[in-house]
Order: C-alpha cells, then structure tokens, then sequence
C-alpha cells in the first residue's frame, strides 16, 4: 500500500484524531474577508478543498487581534462577529464535502502587518492607506526605510498570549479539528525566535532560551484552554547568515514536547529581505527530517513538493510524516485524485463526482460502481 495513502493518527489530550491519508493542504490566506469576516469567497474556497481528497485542511493565518492581520483583509477570529462568520462559511463548507478534518492557523504578524494585499504591492501600509501601527519584539522593521514597530512590554505580551487563547475557545466553539499556531514565515512568534528580528534585552530576547520564551508561553496559554490536536507551524531557517537555524528549530521542539505539542510543520524564510532561499525541489525536507529525528514529534513538511511520487519518497525515507501542499492545490484542486491514480490510493470523495473519472482511474473511489442514465 502506498505511504501517502494510509491512514495517520494525531493525538491530544482528548483523544486520537484519525487522518485518511497523509496528504494536508497547507494554509493559504486568501486576503478576502472583510473586518476579519469570512465572506463567500471563503465558502467556496474552503469546500473546494474540503472535497480534494486531502486527509486534513488547514484554514489560513487567521489574525488573534485586529493588528495581527497581515492586511486589512485578512481573516480573524477576535469577536463574536468574526466567529460567528467563520462558523457560518465553515459548517456550510463542510456539509457540502465528505467529513474531513479541518484545522485552523491562529496568528499575529507582528512588523508584516498592516500591507497591502499581494495583488497591490504587499508593501506596509500608511494609517492614511488604511494601515495601523505594527507591533514586534523591537523597534526594527522588515524592510529599511519602513516606520519602526512598536517594541512590545511585558504586560502587552501576556495580553496577546491570552489573545491566542481566546482566539483557540473560539475556535473550538466554531468546530474546528484541530489549531495550528503560526511561528512561521517572519510573523509575530518567529519573529521573537529569530534574533535578526529580536534584539530585545530583557527576559525575552537574546539567547536561545529567550527568544523562546514568548512562544512557549503562547503555546501554553492556548494547551492550557484547548485540548484538541495542537501543533505549530515553524520557519526551520530564516536563510541569513547569524538568524534562526534548522538546530534550533529542532530544540524549540524538544521545548514544546512537553507541553502537549501534537505535531511540528516546518517550512522556512521570510524574517529578512536578506534571506538566500537554496529553492529546488524537497528543498525545506531536509528541516523536517533535523526536527522529527531529534523531537520525536509527529512532523509535516512542505514546499515544492509537487509530484505523487515524490511525496511517496519522502514518506518512504522517513523524513516526514505528512506531506503539506498549497498553491499546488490552489492550481489543481484535485491533486489528490490524481496522486490516488498513481499510487494506488483511495481517496474520500463526494458521490457527485464520482462519474467524472476516466474509467482506468476509477479505483480511486474504491469499489464505486456508477450508472449512468
């Protein structure tokens, strides 16, 4: 049997939560809601990707506090008016897919806040263009030339770790699987890890046991109201000389074991303008592999994965356990179909498609015989 296609099971403090496959589609901002609110455009997106043949979804970066959205249209789940929203578009969603776990990436962008969308430039925003005042671990911005961020205080860093966690109540009360915490890409949590971007002197910056401070203590603050799968998303390299590192990566995960982390999904970059990204193929497997040897961890790795086999491969040589994709799905939302037809897989799908398969491939929605009038 195919890797790719068996079934994988996440554990919490409730309980297992089983995966049909090992395929996840990785989170995606769609830059598409509207006060935080999850608009039609999500409805459609999210049951689009509910019905790919996936084992698990991952809703994306989801802002904890107006000011932690990356642009003013990205999505948050800060109040009952989001909430409500992102209930309303997801359980509609899934009643239109076969029942397939679905997470969400609760985040902060910290100094990446407050630009424009990628389709206007992406660049920050001033509070004329409908920007804000962005926050970070210290006053240095993304970008030179960009205002400074608001160097964060004790008191406004244990009021955004209960920001996290009232974000994760509502997040279960949405129905939600699983959350995902972003500490990925240059935002917020990442930023704290990184010492290109922290260059604080008190207890939350300098060496490595404090630069993970921050993140640790969101990561409890959010186990401790939430006890369902929760993992983390994290950037296993800023890719600039003196920044963050594979190693540490793989130690902060060591950190987060005890403290009831159910998986690690590692990707890379996005702290620096600075960075040199070694693009290719598997190019950011290595980093899962580093993490899940030496935490033990259950591990998703992502980026250029792209062929059926390839992803098999990873599986096989033990270097992750899930294999996260994006904008291939974002392109082709049935990727999994096709992956099942190559490997020999069986995928869950909905029986209103099950007649769109050429006749060879249809093995992929097991024994289903259809009529045809």
């Amino acid at each position: 049997m195919s890797l790719l296609f068996s079934s994988y099971t996440l554990g919490s403090p409730r309980g297992p939560l089983k995966l049909a496959n090992r395929i996840v589609v990785a989170p995606m901002c769609q830059y598409s809601a509207v006060n935080g609110e999850a608009q039609d455009w999500h409805l459609m997106h999210w049951a689009n990707l509910l019905n790919s043949g996936a084992g698990l979804f991952i809703i994306e970066a989801t802002g904890v506090v107006p000011e932690g959205r990356i642009t003013p249209a990205c999505l948050g789940l800060w109040d009952d008016y989001t909430e409500l929203a992102m209930s309303d578009k997801l359980s509609r969603a899934r009643k239109l897919a076969p029942a397939t776990p679905a997470f969400i990436q609760l985040a902060h962008a910290g100094r990446k806040a407050s630009s424009a969308t990628p389709w206007d430039g992406g660049q920050l925003l001033s509070v004329e263009q409908g920007g804000w005042q962005t926050n970070a671990p210290s006053a240095i911005p993304q970008l030179d030339g960009e205002r400074l961020p608001h160097e964060l205080s004790e008191d406004e860093l244990r009021a955004l770790a209960q920001a996290f966690a009232q974000a994760a109540i509502r997040a279960e009360r949405v129905g939600v699987d699983g959350i995902e915490l972003h500490a990925a890409h240059g935002y917020l949590l990442h930023q704290f890890l990184s010492p290109i971007a922290n260059q604080r002197t008190d207890r939350y910056g300098g060496s490595f046991e404090n630069r993970i401070r921050f993140p640790l203590e969101v990561f409890k603050a959010v186990r401790d109201v939430y006890q369902g799968v929760l993992g983390i998303r994290i950037s296993a390299s800023d890719w600039v000389e003196g920044g963050w590192t594979p190693e540490e990566t793989a130690d902060f995960a060591i950190h987060l074991k005890p403290l009831g982390c159910d998986f690690v999904h590692i990707s890379s970059g996005g702290i620096s303008p600075k960075q040199k990204i070694a693009i290719g193929p598997n190019y950011q497997v290595p980093f899962a592999k580093i993490v899940k040897e030496k935490s033990g961890l259950p591990t998703m790795t992502v980026g250029l994965i792209t062929d059926p086999q390839q992803a098999e491969a990873i599986l096989e040589h033990g270097d992750a356990d899930l294999i996260a994709l994006a904008r291939a799905f974002m392109y082709k939302p049935r990727w999994a179909w096709e992956a099942a037809a190559v490997l020999n897989g069986v995928v869950p799908s909905n029986e209103r498609y099950w007649r769109c398969l050429p006749r060879e491939a249809q093995t992929i929605f097991g024994d289903v015989k259809i009529g045809q009038r």
